[in-house]
């Protein structure tokens, strides 16, 4: 009996030995070998123009969008791309008009009235000359006549003398006088010539015109915080159309706070573009926006701002398209990467679990450089050895090895950090 009970233990034994070893074979492994390390994050962004021209509202206009084109569209040059009314500078510069017309036409009656009134004195002026001869043809007959008439005679030849200056003198000051009076209205004339052509040009400027062909996209109105449409107000200086220049983009990602912290100046970046799929461009990190914009008005998550070069490519992808952006955080060349996943936590140290065999030992290791996928293993692992991506039966860990107390200290900042090269 008790040699059928030794029996059974032992064929229990072999079965279980069994299933353990076969389960230990069914155990995903890892064979350590050198690569390099990349960490990297994957985050959306789209395309900006480097530089733009911008078409903007005229100055000191307060208007409404009577025609604007549609957002998007490619337009020739000299190519109406919107059209503003000013209700107010329109009457301005009619009002204008008028004060012009009247001006011209007040300026024409006073030259006619001054030009009567000249005319009328100088008649009394030739008066007073023919007069003048006549006292002094009466004048030779002085000598025969008597006493009192020879004085009479002398008198009236002084008054005749003293009238023809007074006139000479009242002609002179009318000429001064109507000079000065039509120069007058003349200024007055040019003053409002002047206010009515300054006017015009502003009118005209409500016309926009597109000063070189290529796409024209529709700014966004300042109080609505949308695409302008007609019916939209402008005023001074506010954008209305934005016009890229083609030859050269970039790219503005918005991050969330985790990756925006992890993102550095300088960092290599791939693009590719869900709207042309074969295109692919690269880049490095330019800027970083240092103050978070909120989701909304009342979000506390914030997204950060940067601003990404694009120094090569296949094709210049259009301003708008959305890129999805590979960004190299850090990157290690030729060094022992292994799986996140076949690292784990034992009693506040790493430990890996080594094949040997059929059997597994557990080996504590040091980590470098890590990324949510891969981790760098300073030391404790040879290239070539096997290591479990799960942690094995306790059965299956025939012993534990340590790391000497001299290396099992955290180890140092790793000084083999290199950017990504761009792959120009």
């Amino acid at each position: 009996m008790i040699k059928h009970s030794q029996l059974l233990h032992i064929l229990i034994s072999i079965i279980f030995l069994s299933c353990s070893s076969k389960s230990d074979e069914n155990i995903a492994t890892y064979t350590v070998s050198s690569k390099n390390f990349e960490n990297t994050i994957i985050i959306d962004g789209f395309v900006e123009p480097v530089r733009t021209t911008t078409l903007s509202c005229p100055r000191f206009v307060d208007g409404v969008v009577q025609f604007i084109i549609e957002d998007g569209n490619y337009v020739e040059e000299g190519e109406i791309v919107c059209i503003i009314e000013a209700n107010e500078l329109q009457t301005q510069y009619d009002q204008l008009v008028v004060n012009l017309e009247n001006s011209r036409a007040q300026l024409n009656t006073t030259k006619a009235t001054l030009s009567s009134e000249y005319a009328m004195l100088e008649a009394q002026v030739k008066s007073n000359e023919a007069d003048a001869q006549i006292a002094q043809l009466d004048s030779l007959q002085l000598t025969y006549s008597p006493d009192n008439q020879r004085k009479i005679k002398e008198l009236e030849l002084e008054k005749v003398s003293i009238e023809k200056n007074k006139y000479e003198k009242k002609l002179k000051s009318l000429a001064i006088i109507q000079q000065s009076e039509i120069r007058k209205q003349e200024i007055e004339i040019q003053r409002n010539e002047q206010q009515a052509n300054s006017i015009k040009e502003r009118l005209d400027q409500l016309t926009i015109r597109a000063p070189k062909k290529g796409l024209a996209t529709r700014a966004k109105s300042r109080m609505t915080g949308t695409k302008l449409k007609v019916g939209d107000n402008v005023w001074n200086n506010v954008p209305i159309i934005i016009m890229p220049e083609m030859e050269e983009v970039k790219i503005k990602i918005m991050a969330p706070e985790q990756d925006y912290k992890l993102i550095n100046i300088g960092d290599s970046v791939q693009y590719t573009f869900d709207a042309i799929p074969d295109n692919i461009a690269w880049g490095k990190i330019k800027q970083r926006s240092p103050v978070g914009q909120p989701i909304n008005r009342d979000s506390k998550v914030k997204l950060f701002e940067i601003e990404a070069t694009v120094d090569s490519m296949i094709t210049i992808p259009d301003p708008g398209f959305t890129a999805n952006c590979q960004i190299w955080l850090k990157q290690i060349t030729d060094t022992i990467v292994i799986p996140q996943i076949a690292v784990f936590e034992d009693d506040s140290i790493r430990v890996v679990y080594v094949k040997k065999n059929n059997k597994f030992e557990k080996r504590q290791v040091l980590t470098g450089l890590s990324s949510p996928k891969e981790a760098i293993i300073t030391k404790g692992l040879l290239r070539g050895e096997v290591v479990s991506l799960t942690k094995p039966d306790p059965s299956s860990i025939k012993n534990t090895k340590l790391l000497p107390d001299s290396i099992s200290k955290p180890p140092k900042k790793e000084n083999q950090t290199t950017e990504k090269p761009s792959n120009s």
